[in-house]
């Protein structure tokens, strides 16, 4: 998940915002950690440099660690594995290729966003299914459209630590494109990113 952001056109830490989503009052990005820890046993967060004070907020709002259910609904023996991104500064795809070397041996990688607190469980397991199934490339649809998480398997290693700028991955989902395995789900959660205040109010 990457979470180092700078958050320049909310205004202020939006992944700290609280939000009511589920009836539920938590930090945004914790919202967007519950259904990748109930999928998960680890979770990889990509921050900046510094972010003590946004790992503790997290992770007391979800009570990791403390041996039951979070607050959240979160299975505590699920854990958050912190990465501190030197070139966050940098653009997301320094902060992507930051999680993809501190995970070089999975089989794959499925990148998710911190401001995005309303993905599916849904996306998230069968994205991952299918590329344990052999896709090259996985992401969930919604209308036709294409929504996250994103799934790459382990041939693209290369080329996401390769990665430049602040697109992203976007470009291999380009050229790739006939690659590309789309998994429908009933849930326009997997747009749902938080850019701005007003988009709260929409969410």
């Amino acid at each position: 998940m990457l979470a180092a952001g700078a958050s320049q056109r909310f205004g202020s830490d939006k992944l700290l915002h609280p939000l009511s989503l589920r009836g539920v009052t938590l930090p945004l990005a914790a919202h967007s950690l519950l259904p990748w820890l109930e999928s998960f046993g680890q979770v990889s967060v990509v921050v900046r440099p510094g972010s003590n004070v946004f790992r503790s907020a997290i992770e007391a709002s979800l009570d990791i660690g403390n041996g039951d259910i979070g607050k959240g609904g979160a299975d505590n023996s699920a854990s958050i594995n912190w990465i501190s991104c030197a070139d966050a500064a940098l653009g997301m795809a320094a902060s992507l290729a930051c999680g993809v070397h501190a995970n070089l041996d999975a089989d794959g990688w499925l990148i998710g966003l911190a401001d995005m607190p309303a993905v599916p469980v849904e996306a998230i397991t069968r994205v991952r299914k299918a590329l344990s199934a052999g896709a090259a490339i996985a992401v969930p649809a919604h209308a036709g459209r294409r929504g996250h998480p994103v799934g790459f398997a382990r041939q693209y290693r290369i080329e996401l630590l390769a990665l430049e700028g602040d697109v992203g991955a976007r470009r291999l989902l380009k050229r790739d494109s006939s690659d590309v395995v789309e998994i429908d789900i009933d849930d326009a959660g997997i747009f749902a990113d938080i850019d701005i205040p007003n988009d709260l109010k929409r969410l």
